[in-house]
Formats: structure tokens, sequence, C-alpha cells
């Protein structure tokens, strides 16, 4: 047996002080590496669909589009270049607001490249404020969510609160896009393909 400092006879009566310590050292570093875990734990990991707490962007968890917050042009850039404007009044802490992102992320991919979508955490909104009709401020109603779609000519087409259907939507879409009636082309369904999120798919009729 190699004769070493701890089992050399000599250094017996120092032997308790040295492990009392490299145990502190151990159990510090062990409460180090779990506060680093807690710290640097990835949101989705503690993603929960079905309450109201702060999980992070909701649109990037739930909705599969992180590319919708921020949005990349304000209400009166899209009042002044005449396109439809889509504006989705929502909170990050809303279960509602979570479920609807998917909803969202799918009308933008049909309709993203004609209209402009902008969600719009109504934490950002002033309250007593007076909005101008280029402000999304201006349709605020109290609500989470809350969905207007703007005409290119200004005018409120819808206004509705709570998780609307897709079909609601696109069929106001379709009308200011003067496009074909859901009853005359083709109709979409949705189809769930992971725990959070759906997609539209064709269907024969």
């Amino acid at each position: 047996m190699r004769l070493t400092r701890w089992t050399c006879p000599r250094f017996n009566l120092r032997q308790p002080y040295f492990q009392g310590f490299k145990g502190f050292k151990t159990l510090l570093t062990t409460f180090v590496l779990i506060c680093v875990f807690f710290i640097t734990i990835t949101p989705s990991a503690l993603a929960n669909l079905d309450d109201d707490h702060f999980d992070g962007n909701i649109f990037a968890l739930y909705g599969g589009n992180g590319s919708l917050v921020p949005p990349r042009v304000t209400l009166a850039e899209s009042r002044r270049q005449g396109r439809p404007a889509l504006l989705v009044f929502f909170l990050d802490d809303s279960k509602d607001c979570k479920k609807f992102t998917t909803t969202v992320s799918e009308l933008q991919r049909f309709y993203g490249r004609a209209a402009d979508f902008i969600p719009v955490n109504v934490d950002t909104l002033l309250p007593d404020t007076s909005y101008s009709a280029e402000e999304p401020g201006y349709y605020y109603k109290g609500y989470v969510p809350q969905t207007v779609l703007i005409n290119q000519a200004g005018k409120v087409v819808l206004d509705q609160n709570g998780q609307i259907a897709f079909e609601t939507v696109d069929d106001v879409f379709r009308q200011v896009f003067d496009l074909l009636p859901r009853s005359e082309s083709v109709e979409l369904r949705r189809r769930s393909f992971n725990e959070f999120n759906t997609e539209l798919v064709e269907t024969q009729r």
C-alpha cells in the first residue's frame, strides 16, 4: 500500500479537519450547480399552456412563430401603405392568449404576405391616454385576447374578444381580399401535430 499523507500516522490528527472542509466544499459546489441549473433552464421546459403564469414569448413557445413579436411594422406604417392590419391584443401570462397563438400563427401563414400582423401586449398601453386611429390603443376594449381586423380603407371589419376560430377570421380575410368564399374553395381542417401546435390541412369535399 502506498503511503500518503492521509494514511501516514503523523497526519492522522489533522484528518477530521480536512474531511470536514472537503465535505463543506462539496456541498457548496452542489448548491451552486443547482442554482445555475434553475437559472439557465429553458423556459419551454417549464411552459404550461393551461395556466396564467408567465413563460416567455407565447408566440414562440405555443404558436411556433417567434417572428410575430415584435411586429415588423407599426399600425401607422400599415395604414400609410394601404394594407390590411390584424391587431391581436394579448398578455404573456394569459392561458387564453397562449391557446390563441396557434390560430394567429396559422392566419399569418396564409395572409402574412398581403396583410400586416401586429400583436400588441396590453401591458405596453398607457391607461387614461387618448390614442389616434393610427395607434393600436385606440381599438383596445379591455379584454384579451382581442382580435381587430382593419381593411385597406382603414375600416374595422372584425372586432371580437376571446379565442375565435380560424375560420371566423379567414372568412373576413376572404372578403377583404375578394377571395372565393369557403363554400366554393378548398376547405381547411385542423390537425394536431404536437402538444401545443396545430396546422391546417386541405381536405377533400
